[in-house]
């Protein structure tokens, strides 16, 4: 969708730590003809191997939840972003009512026994890390189900 959106003279990489899943990401690009716009990066996300201020738009759907320090992910794709650029990100986040939580934090306790079903996601916070890099926060809304609900936002990168 990304490299649809950006046109002919834009670019997009995707980045994952799994050739796997880059693998299965450029069947879909050529699938859609468009390997002349998407470049495909493997690597740890809390160590981005891009200059500073590399990209426009930089988007993270799940990728947090995973790492072992989701904070420094966050603030290494805040680095990478330019200023005046946007950083969008989806992660798991925590039930705001206690009794939820408590319920979410017992089956989240269960499904860690089971990889393909946790995915390795648990809940984290990343957003006040990037507010105290400079980030602003243009767009925030909780979403799904109360027992597992995600955080969606978006923070523009001050220009200059």
């Amino acid at each position: 969708m990304a490299a649809k959106r950006v046109g002919a003279n834009g670019r997009v990489t995707l980045f994952d730590l799994s050739d796997a899943m880059l693998a299965v990401a450029r069947e879909k690009v050529v699938h859609e003809d468009l390997q002349d716009r998407v470049r495909f990066q493997t690597g740890d996300m809390v160590h981005l191997p891009f200059d500073d201020g590399k990209f426009d738009v930089v988007l993270s759907t799940y990728s947090l939840c995973p790492l072992y320090d989701p904070e420094k992910g966050a603030l290494e794709m805040y680095r990478v972003t330019r200023p005046g650029g946007r950083i969008a990100v989806a992660h798991s986040t925590e039930p705001r009512n206690p009794v939820v939580k408590w319920l979410a934090d017992r089956v989240e306790d269960w499904a860690w026994h089971f990889p393909w079903l946790s995915m390795g996601c648990r809940s984290v916070s990343v957003l006040p890390a990037l507010q105290r890099a400079g980030g602003r926060v243009v767009f925030s809304r909780n979403i799904g189900v109360p027992l597992w609900p995600f955080f969606v936002f978006i923070v523009e990168k001050p220009a200059g």
